[in-house]
């Protein structure tokens, strides 16, 4: 199965920007540059080994909290995200998540992204596999986006997805996802 040509297009722009411009030198997205130039179906949540998803990082204006989710199938905090869902920009598919997960308001993308769509971070990262569905442990090539919200304003977890969702202190990020905890520490 091969992805829709927009997708893959927008997706190799981004992964090639992110390279040249963000990452680290040890940030090679080997298997997710591989699936690009083989043409998968990186939209579908089926194409294996890997596909895309999308997460926000949500961070109060003091940069002191991130917002995390209780995620029910792994068990443990992450950043609200999900499966990248059609978005006329990835960052967007990232928000839409937030909101759906956490019922977080007032969400704004952080100053960080001047064009909107370059990615914060990029993890490549192998995730359980669900034998219910006959499928296999994966990889999730999550597209991070950062944003800034009111820690003083109500939450409402999803209960279908998740425990509950709460601000926790920034430094809760390391454990997460460490490359983009490092990069946060350079942003103000």
């Amino acid at each position: 199965m091969t992805a829709t040509p927009d997708f893959l297009a927008r997706l190799e722009t981004l992964v090639s920007r992110y390279r040249a411009e963000v990452a680290a030198p040890h940030e090679h997205l080997a298997v997710l540059r591989w699936q690009i130039a083989e043409r998968h179906a990186l939209d579908d949540r089926a194409t294996m080994p890997g596909h895309v998803t999308t997460s926000a990082i949500v961070v109060s204006p003091d940069h002191a909290q991130v917002l995390l989710i209780d995620h029910i199938a792994l068990g443990r905090w992450l950043q609200p995200g999900g499966h990248y869902e059609p978005a006329e920009r990835f960052y967007r598919s990232a928000a839409r998540e937030a909101v759906e997960e956490t019922g977080v308001a007032g969400l704004a993308l952080h100053g960080w992204h001047l064009d909107g769509d370059l990615p914060f971070n990029i993890d490549s990262h192998e995730v359980p596999g669900k034998a219910a569905r006959g499928e296999a442990p994966h990889l999730h090539h999550d597209l991070q986006y950062l944003f800034t919200a009111d820690p003083r304003l109500p939450l409402r977890a999803q209960r279908e997805e998740v425990h509950a969702a709460m601000w926790k202190p920034v430094s809760a990020l390391h454990d997460i996802a460490p490359n983009a905890a490092a990069r946060l520490e350079r942003v103000r």
